[in-house]
């Protein structure tokens, strides 16, 4: 039992995802989803998401916009960013993730970060290592420019002098940041994988959006989970902070987990106690269709008091990664 002072329950899912592999707005992504966010607007939800659009796996990717009225029907609004499958030794940008966005009150702006890789070279040839931060922004102004265009404006985050060595040569992945007071902070990630360690998370920490942007090793590695914790958001609920992340099943390396997201309840959106599970899918029945629950793209509070949460997961018996839903309450 959670000893969070917050709790969520499993209201209801739907039986299938609602974008799929027969979606007919998938323009030819091959592999599905993993990574991203998703916002409510005046015209609906917008989602931005990674697609492992074709191969090389993992390295043929998209980072896309869709658009929906009502989180069940889904469009393709476009392509913010593509690779092209090169697998160029030193190539900063060969394969690009985890697309974020973050509305900035300060310059009444959408400003969007994503990571950007350079392929792994001998033992890692073609692995993630080496992830920059990029923060571009809405070339429209106001909370209407969420589609974007938006613009390339800097990285906030990459290794250097200051690397911590738990980041390994992963580091640093996934940057999604929330306000608090003041300040703004994000979680990030890395992995080592030779020799072949876990996939933890720390903190960053920043006046302003733009940075910059400074690692808090006092906090790191965060205690969210002892083996795999990635793409952490965080949402403010109530007095509280929420974070949802893709965690593991327990094991001392990453055991799919058919079910669950990790998730943690901080009093001041700081210091972050270990996670516990939150069910996204029901254990039996048509709705349980995922047999590797992967990332959250957030939680949203809706006006009836309910949380709608979009996350990815691979779909039983197909190399595909579709886009679940899930309503979730306090309980």
């Amino acid at each position: 039992m959670s000893t969070f002072p917050l709790t969520f329950r499993l209201v209801d899912a739907p039986d299938q995802p609602v974008i799929g592999p027969d979606h007919p707005d998938l323009d030819g992504n091959k592999y599905g989803f993993e990574g991203g966010c998703f916002v409510k607007e005046a015209d609906g939800y917008h989602a931005f998401m990674a697609e492992i659009a074709d191969d090389p796996f993992n390295v043929r990717m998209r980072l896309a916009h869709w658009h929906s009225p009502d989180l069940r029907t889904w469009r393709r609004v476009g392509t913010l960013y593509e690779t092209d499958s090169s697998i160029i030794p030193g190539d900063t940008r060969f394969s690009l993730w985890s697309p974020m966005v973050v509305f900035n009150d300060d310059e009444q702006r959408w400003n969007l970060f994503y990571v950007a890789y350079t392929p792994g070279e001998g033992v890692i040839h073609g692995q993630h290592t080496n992830g920059r931060i990029w923060r571009a922004i809405s070339t429209i102004a106001g909370r209407a420019g969420v589609g974007g265009p938006y613009r390339d404006v800097g990285i906030v985050l990459q290794p250097d002098a200051e690397s911590e060595p738990w980041e390994g040569q992963q580091a640093t992945d996934s940057f999604y940041p929330w306000r608090v007071g003041a300040q703004w902070y994000s979680f990030y990630g890395g992995h080592n994988y030779v020799p072949p360690g876990p996939w933890p998370v720390g903190l960053a920490q920043a006046p302003a959006l733009a940075g910059p942007w400074k690692r808090c090793p006092e906090l790191n590695p965060s205690p969210l989970e002892p083996v795999f914790a990635e793409n952490p958001l965080v949402t403010r609920v109530g007095a509280h902070f929420v974070a949802i992340y893709d965690n593991c099943a327990p094991g001392d390396t990453y055991i799919p987990e058919a079910r669950h997201i990790g998730y943690s309840v901080s009093a001041d959106g700081i210091h972050w106690p270990k996670g516990g599970n939150l069910a996204v899918q029901p254990p039996t029945g048509p709705a349980q269709w995922s047999e590797d629950i992967r990332t959250p793209l957030g939680l949203i509070a809706e006006d009836d008091g309910t949380f709608m949460m979009l996350y990815t997961g691979k779909l039983r018996g197909h190399k595909f990664w579709p886009v679940g839903l899930a309503r979730l309450a306090l309980a």
